[in-house]
């Protein structure tokens, strides 16, 4: 006899937590099981040489976006600093904002000396604003070339959260790209082996060309996914971790909750939904970042 309108209910009600605690189990497992793999271990060690740059356009998307991305290289022994493309004066809190800025980088293991902010006046904290990307490769290309970088990182063309100055960034550093991409290949587990969450190594291209970027100079971009896989948390571990991508970073338990202490330092920005976006963007966990 079929089932009644009502009759899978009970059913229903048992199996749908009971799914969600293997997926759950499974993340974390794997979550686990890429900590303790360290992918490229004969790498280990030899990240020392690399001086990442993140460029990002306001205090506090170091900790919202790409903590992991920060962490995961300082673990690797790589040296990284911030270049941030504005004061985040908004609502008239730049000042305020630069020193949250500057306690969340120490958290996340970058002392002042490495934070930079640009003040600028055409680049304006707006999220109606297209910032000027010749005026932003400028800014972005003196500091590669004054403090000898090998590696930057910023988002890519969706910005994460769709903001214009975002994805103002990924266009000027598309700008500074050569026309004809050259040069050689560079297994990212130089950089990034035994840092608690590698799991993919993959060639990286360095891009060079006459008043581009520097020899040796390689970028990667943030990958921005869909509104379901950036709210799942470590739900999205397996996803990640299947899809291609050039570099992935996986926090541990203890680097999540170092992140979101470093996330609480922008003080000025933790309104209520800010402390949901902790609780379930998969971005204070996972980053997954391609080469552009």
């Amino acid at each position: 006899m079929a089932a009644g309108p009502w009759g899978w209910g009970p059913a229903v009600a048992v199996l749908v937590p009971v799914l969600l605690a293997l997926l759950l189990g499974g993340a974390r497992r794997l979550r686990r099981l890429s900590v303790a793999g360290g992918a490229c271990a004969d790498l280990r060690g030899r990240a020392g040489g690399v001086r990442a740059l993140l460029v990002t356009a306001h205090p506090d998307d170091e900790a919202m976006f790409f903590a992991p991305t920060v962490l995961g290289l300082g673990r690797a022994g790589a040296r990284a600093a911030v270049l941030c493309c504005s004061a985040g004066n908004y609502y008239n809190q730049g000042e305020i904002r630069k020193k949250e800025l500057e306690q969340s980088c120490l958290l996340l293991g970058i002392p002042a000396s490495d934070v930079t902010v640009i003040d600028h006046r055409d680049l304006p904290d707006n999220p109606s604003v297209e910032w000027d990307t010749q005026l932003l490769a400028d800014f972005v290309l003196k500091h590669i070339e004054a403090n000898n970088i090998n590696m930057v990182v910023t988002f890519d063309a969706g910005g994460v959260s769709g903001h214009a100055n975002h994805v103002s960034l990924y266009a000027a550093l598309s700008n500074l790209l050569p026309d004809s991409l050259q040069g050689v290949q560079l297994l990212l587990c130089v950089w990034a082996s035994d840092l608690g969450g590698t799991v993919k190594c993959q060639g990286l291209r360095y891009l060079h060309s006459e008043r581009k970027l520097p020899e040796g100079c390689s970028v990667l971009v943030l990958e921005s996914v869909s509104i379901f896989r950036k709210y799942i948390s470590i739900l999205d571990v397996p996803i990640s971790y299947l899809l291609s991508s050039d570099a992935l970073f996986i926090l541990t338990e203890e680097e999540t909750e170092q992140a979101k202490r470093a996330m609480r330092c922008h003080r000025s920005q933790l309104l209520w939904f800010r402390h949901i976006y902790m609780l379930f963007s998969r971005y204070m966990v996972i980053n997954s970042l391609r080469l552009l």
